[in-house]
């Protein structure tokens, strides 16, 4: 672990946590930016490093928050009255699949990857 001034920017310190460097801002004390502590840098950069190690854990979480809501809203298909078709047992089994097929926090991104206008562009997520 390492603590460094960064000069570029006055009052960033940079501190390293298993090879990882992070830029630690300053904090605001009576409107007067403060420059961290050596103490203070490792919380920080503990926070963040352990922020980061949960990357893929929090995507994982929101995909299948994501998943949940449409298999919620096709729900309705699987009443005894109703004859599911085959496209959509097929594409709600696919929805069900996705964790065991996708175990990457690289497959997470693809999976959460959205357009300007915030849509999905997985096809995963595109009801039949």
């Amino acid at each position: 672990m390492t603590y460094v001034i960064n000069q570029p920017q006055e009052k960033w310190v940079q501190y390293t946590i298993d090879g990882v460097t992070y830029d630690i801002s300053p904090r605001l004390l009576k409107n007067e930016l403060t420059m961290l502590t050596e103490e203070q840098a490792l919380l920080r950069a503990t926070d963040l490093k352990q922020w980061n190690d949960e990357s893929a854990d929090r995507k994982l979480k929101q995909i299948k928050e994501e998943r949940l809501t449409r298999l919620e809203q096709t729900d309705w298909y699987s009443n005894s009255d109703v004859t599911m078709p085959d496209n959509i047992a097929t594409w709600r089994q696919s929805l069900r699949d996705i964790p065991q097929n996708n175990t990457t926090e690289e497959q997470y991104d693809l999976l959460l990857a959205r357009d300007i206008n915030g849509n999905f562009t997985n096809a995963i997520w595109s009801k039949p």
